[in-house]
């Protein structure tokens, strides 16, 4: 299929608002992946259809959040397993629509026990990837933020280890498999967007950055070096710029890959046929609202 796509003529330049500018790993993802998903996610602000394989990765994260608030004796694949209904239970009081990805009578939705059973899979996989009785993370789904010339950097970190040296390395849970060479680049590009964020705040470059990839038991780990960070926060910079500048000429192309097979929107996707909405009224200022494009969602990271 051709991808070729007419795109609209330029629309007249706006001002952009001057106010504090702020990105989030996820959303620099998007436009990197491709500008229209961001458009459709920050200017239309269309909802990505929930999953029962999203929520079993929400529900085992939290799982193995949790664990460490046990004495590490008690951190074993057993007390890991019977966290994971007392969680869900947590989940689903916060976001009741959670609990209609899964079914007891298993007509509309995955089983509700098979569900359960593949969570616990994941978790008991974790125990043969990493040793929770010898861990003592100093921080656990860390909140970070940092000013980098006037661009504020935003997400969240599923999980700080600092040695006794203080060096630091930053884990991130996984419950898919990991990534082939041409998604490997996505992974890292978020674990050095965390290393920037945690070095301009704290003034030490993390010696680790460790992905935990729970569905073929493989552990993906890079050290980064100043150079490497860096070179990290010049590209940041550059896609802010290049997100003002769809931003200014609501030029939002679409760039097809092997990632719209699993894109929500494909089917308003002019690459693929489709018709996207109208732009909203004010679409330059959304582009760039910070409550949008810095928002961090632990679920999302």
């Amino acid at each position: 299929m051709s991808t070729a796509v007419q795109t609209a003529p330029p629309r007249r330049r706006e001002p952009l608002p001057q106010r504090t500018a702020a990105l989030s790993p996820s959303r620099a993802a998007d436009f990197m992946a491709c500008p229209l998903l961001y458009r459709f996610r920050v200017i239309d602000r269309l909802p990505s259809l929930p999953s029962p394989a999203a929520a079993r990765g929400t529900l085992v994260h939290a799982v193995l959040e949790r664990l460490f608030d046990l004495p590490a004796e008690d951190r074993t694949p057993e007390r890991a397993v019977e966290l994971l209904a007392r969680e869900w239970e947590r989940l689903v009081e916060e976001e009741p629509e959670l609990a209609t990805l899964i079914s007891d009578d298993g007509l509309d939705a995955p089983d509700r026990q098979s569900w359960f059973a593949d969570a616990a899979k994941l978790v008991d996989t974790w125990f043969t990837l990493e040793d929770p009785t010898r861990l003592e993370p100093a921080e656990r789904e860390l909140y970070v933020e940092a000013d980098v010339g006037g661009l504020t950097l935003r997400g969240y970190v599923d999980r700080l280890d600092v040695a006794p040296n203080g060096a630091m390395r930053v884990v991130d849970y996984k419950t898919g498999r990991s990534p082939s060479e041409y998604f490997e680049a996505k992974a890292l590009f978020q674990m050095r967007f965390y290393a920037l964020v945690l070095w301009r705040m704290r003034g030490v470059v993390p010696t680790m950055l460790q992905l935990v990839y729970l569905g073929n038991r493989e552990l993906l780990r890079y050290s980064p070096d100043e150079a490497d960070l860096l070179a990290t926060e010049r590209k940041v910079k550059a896609l802010w710029t290049a997100i003002e500048r769809a931003a200014t000429t609501g030029d939002w192309r679409p760039s097809p890959s092997k990632l719209c097979d699993w894109c929500d929107h494909r089917a308003i996707c002019p690459a693929w046929g489709g018709t996207p909405p109208p732009l909203p009224e004010r679409a330059s200022l959304l582009a760039v609202d910070p409550e949008e494009t810095g928002r961090v969602d632990p679920a999302d990271e």
